[in-house]
């Protein structure tokens, strides 16, 4: 057997649903070289694989299974205080590339164990400070998480809390900045900088002020730093901040670059004359945004509306973790406004709100605009299978994403099998209710997913299998018999003569 059938097999087995724990421990062996980790990292996994990588003796098996984002987290808890850092920071910050959209978030009583760690591990390869800065980054801590820190008796966790201070409620940061211990005090103070125009305007360096455009978007600003900004022509923050004084507003609303102007005409502060004023602009997409007024009525509408213009149907960035606190969010009616709204615009926006109620889905699932029917597609729970198999065929930048939804079609795909486009091709060769799966066409996505159709005999299988056109697609079919996955394992980790096939005694087993 060659070397390169004996890896498509391998690989095969790896990924196979049905699989038996006791031969996806077997691929964690030495002899099965880096495949293990690859299915540590990139598939569901028994509770009996679990454990094993758990306790596995190498570091980068226990690597791998911290970066499973298709594992219940919580059984990951003991990679928290492995001995090794670097599992520990692939726990703290998976590195996936690519990212996906949605990172699922860790469980608190890991999250308080990374957070309050004394040191990186017994390894010394990272710090605990280092494994901390990757999970600040890493997107796996929840708002919820930063709230519920501000309340807890670790003083250290408290400090944690103000890492995302513009996300606690006033309540929270008056706490907080009257804390008993005086290291959390001081942390408050430290962040509640951004409110102090005076600091804000300290913290800022004299020569380029652009270079913290966070600072300039969201702080509150003197007004000589209002003016450094119009002087260097270093407005585009201003346009977004709510704290920009009215006077500046007004000048923002009449400068001569669109984008400002388009910026500053979907505030929430906007006065009537202002508004009626851009919506006569010569550029369409300043009098677009006038036009939603008065729509975005805080600053919470602004926000959810301005991540979503501009994006368009191609858009893959990440999903926004929902913020818990009610009062922050725009209301549930506010939304439904939006999806009867006659502006495109807003019927987007709301169809990227997980919450919206089951009629007003329907309506968007049919919406004349292609944007709105994409993005209630990736966000919605509820979206129809027909509206995801669409967009799958008709966007190729989302299908990733898409396989992943829980209501995405497993069957009614057959009809797409003549589809030009390979993607499509290999999709509707998974249905299990193809009568021909095509084993034999030119892509080579197409032929794994066929050779993988469940619809598929036994019989049928060996064929596939000693073809390394279709080897790793067969040796990952579910129909493929216990006995005969083992029998496949034996033969490829140490060259054991196969058994004979499930088709009977009659002949070998191709090898």
């Amino acid at each position: 057997m060659s070397d390169s059938l004996r890896e498509l097999r391998l690989r095969g087995l790896a990924f196979n649903p049905a699989a038996p724990s006791d031969v996806l421990i077997r691929l964690m062996d030495q002899a099965a070289g880096e495949l293990g980790q690859l299915m540590c990292k990139d598939r569901d996994l028994p509770d009996a694989v679990i454990d094993a990588a758990l306790r596995h003796p190498e570091w980068r098996i226990r690597g791998a299974l911290a970066r499973n984002q298709h594992v219940d987290p919580s059984r990951l808890a003991p990679l928290a205080t492995d001995p090794s850092g670097l599992v520990r920071a692939r726990l703290a910050n998976p590195r996936l590339r690519p990212w996906p959209r949605w990172v699922r978030p860790l469980p608190d009583d890991i999250l308080v164990t990374l957070l309050t760690a004394r040191d990186g591990g017994a390894d010394g390869k990272v710090t605990a400070n280092e494994i901390i800065s990757e999970l600040d980054s890493s997107r796996q801590i929840p708002l919820s998480f930063f709230r519920s820190m501000a309340g807890r008796d670790d003083a250290a966790l408290r400090i944690r809390a103000t890492w995302r201070w513009e996300s606690l409620t006033p309540a929270q940061q008056a706490g907080l900045l009257d804390d008993p211990d005086p290291a959390v005090r001081a942390a408050a103070q430290d962040r509640n900088w951004e409110l102090d125009p005076e600091r804000v305007e300290a913290e800022l360096p004299a020569v380029r002020p652009s270079s913290r455009p966070f600072v300039l978007g969201r702080c509150a600003l003197s007004p000589a730093l209002v003016e450094r900004c119009f002087a260097d022509d270093v407005v585009h923050p201003l346009a977004r901040n709510p704290h920009t004084p009215a006077d500046a507003v007004a000048r923002l609303a009449r400068h001569p670059e669109a984008k400002v102007r388009e910026l500053v005409a979907a505030r929430p502060d906007l006065g009537p004359d202002l508004v009626a004023e851009l919506r006569d602009d010569p550029d369409d997409d300043v009098r677009m945004r006038a036009r939603l007024h008065p729509f975005p009525r805080t600053w919470a509408e602004y926000d959810v509306i301005d991540r979503v213009v501009g994006h368009g149907p191609e858009c893959v960035c990440p999903v926004t973790e929902p913020d818990p606190d009610p009062a922050t969010v725009p209301s549930p009616d506010w939304f439904a406004a939006c999806a009867v709204s006659g502006e495109p615009v807003l019927r987007r926006v709301a169809a990227s709100w997980s919450g919206l109620p089951a009629d007003l889905v329907g309506t968007l699932a049919q919406d004349d605009d292609e944007e709105v029917r994409i993005r209630l597609a990736r966000n919605h729970p509820s979206a129809p299978p027909h509206l995801l198999l669409d967009v799958f065929v008709t966007r190729p930048d989302h299908r990733s994403d898409l396989m992943t939804l829980p209501g995405f079609p497993r069957t009614g795909r057959a009809h797409l099998i003549g589809h030009p486009d390979p993607g499509v091709r290999a999709l509707a060769a998974a249905d299990p209710t193809l009568p021909e799966p095509p084993v034999h066409d030119a892509d080579e996505a197409v032929r794994r997913a066929a050779a993988a159709n469940p619809s598929l005999t036994p019989e049928a299988l060996e064929t596939l299998l000693a073809d390394p056109r279709t080897a790793e697609g067969a040796a990952a079919n579910p129909s493929l018999p216990v006995p005969r996955m083992r029998a496949l394992l034996d033969h490829c980790l140490n060259g054991a003569a196969a058994p004979p096939t499930s088709a009977g005694r009659r002949k070998a087993t191709p090898s």
